[in-house]
């Protein structure tokens, strides 16, 4: 196993480190291999961070889609005046 030193944490980050692993239940070393697996995907590529867009499709694709109906359009297209 390969270990990793991380120097010039700032203080505050290592507070909220100390504060998400008591809410897990870990140490912060628990908490920090946690964080690192959750960070990389199963091919060891990092996971680009995603859009908004993705992130939901990826949450609820399991449940799968919904069909709407859309309504037809009606009406001509205006243009718009910004006098």
């Amino acid at each position: 196993m390969a270990v990793i030193t991380v120097r010039n944490l700032d203080d505050k980050v290592k507070h909220r480190l100390r504060v998400r692993a008591a809410r897990h239940g870990r140490s912060m070393e628990a908490e920090v291999r946690a964080i690192l697996v959750d960070a990389v995907d199963g091919d060891g590529e990092v996971d680009e961070r995603e859009n908004l867009g993705m992130a939901l499709h990826r949450r609820f694709a399991e449940i799968g889609g919904v069909d709407l109906e859309l309504p037809a359009r009606t009406g001509t297209i205006r243009s718009v005046d910004f006098d």
